[in-house]
């Protein structure tokens, strides 16, 4: 069941401030007086920050409200464009009256936690599940010791930390639980929000990595590059080949390597891959651009949008951004075309 609710639960304290706050603001442009205006997914703001220093056709604003607000800004036109992890449901397509999506970035979902420990954890969906269904409520249960072996475990309570806006990374997260647990499936399901049953809220990105920061035995789930400019430690995930991986540039490429095709409305899920894909990450996700069909800047939308898909591509690695695989590249191309004055 695919979830579109609100949740509130404020929780203040503001990390990565140099990212995001450098995705709020517009980029510097050299010859040229055009604007264009998106808010957003805030998973993709660090990618979106090198961009806007590094375009030069345009100067480019990005607001990183979350998902649920990019969809709703560019549905009423309040931007040139949105930007969300979470695909448009048949509802929302309805509503943006003539909006394509497009995939344009392509990254991963950690798991940071806040716990002193002496290696890395390593957890599964199973009972990843466990602790934010709230079954799993100390880090020493023996569930979690199964998987870590020779791994002193404290018995400090856990902390779930969830997005308490509308998310695109929430939609990724509860995407491979329900993949990974069919109790998760049949009590929570999928969305970009949900009735989560344990925990504590935060908005946006860096409100979940603040909230595990300040949070002895927290854990969360936020773009990979938060987890690093944070320095929080993520868990090592147990993919279908039973290998226990990171979300790094492997591991992230691997699961992309999966897409076999792209449907007609670009949607694609790459979560939890099958077993024959050893070295992939299992919370693996593409980023959508949203763009109306027609616009009177569909010219410089359609120019920034394919140098972002080309070119931009390389400023993605060193934020464990992938780039985007060929097959998906094409289909990306070529809804981007449809995009018209």
């Amino acid at each position: 069941m695919r979830r579109r609710g609100v949740t509130f639960a404020l929780l203040g304290a503001v990390t990565i401030a140099a990212v995001t706050a450098a995705a709020s603001l517009a980029g510097t442009t050299r010859g040229s007086s055009t604007t264009l205006k998106g808010a957003g997914s805030s998973f993709v703001a660090p990618l979106v920050a090198q961009w806007q220093g590094a375009y030069k056709s345009a100067s480019v604003e990005y607001n990183p409200i979350g998902s649920g607000g990019g969809i709703a800004a560019i549905t009423a036109r309040n931007v040139d464009f949105g930007a969300s992890d979470a695909p448009l449901s048949k509802d929302e397509f309805s509503a943006c009256k003539g909006c394509v999506q497009i995939p344009w970035a392509l990254s991963a979902t950690a798991v940071p936690y806040n716990l002193d420990l002496k290696g890395r954890l390593k957890l599964n969906g199973s009972v990843l599940a466990g602790i934010y269904l709230g079954q799993i409520k100390t880090w020493n249960d023996g569930r979690i010791k199964k998987l870590n072996k020779g791994l002193n475990l404290p018995s400090t309570k856990i902390t779930p930390v969830y997005r308490s806006d509308n998310s695109g990374t929430s939609y990724n997260f509860t995407d491979y639980l329900s993949s990974a647990s069919s109790t998760w499936k049949k009590k929570v399901g999928v969305g970009v929000n949900a009735n989560w049953p344990a925990g504590i809220g935060a908005p946006k990105s860096n409100g979940v990595a603040a909230a595990v920061s300040q949070t002895k035995g927290a854990i969360g789930y936020v773009d990979v590059a938060y987890a690093i400019k944070n320095h929080l430690p993520f868990a090592a995930m147990q993919n279908k080949a039973g290998r226990y991986t990171l979300p790094g540039i492997t591991g992230i490429r691997a699961a992309a390597a999966t897409v076999t095709k792209v449907p007609s409305s670009n949607e694609i899920s790459i979560v939890n891959p099958p077993r024959s894909a050893g070295s992939a990450y299992p919370i693996c996700t593409f980023s959508y651009v949203i763009l109306p069909l027609k616009t009177s800047k569909a010219a410089d939308l359609r120019k920034f949008v394919f140098w972002a898909l080309t070119s931009g591509q390389q400023y993605g690695p060193k934020l464990r951004f992938v780039p985007i695989p060929n097959k998906v590249l094409g289909a990306s191309e070529k809804t981007l075309k449809r995009v018209k004055s």
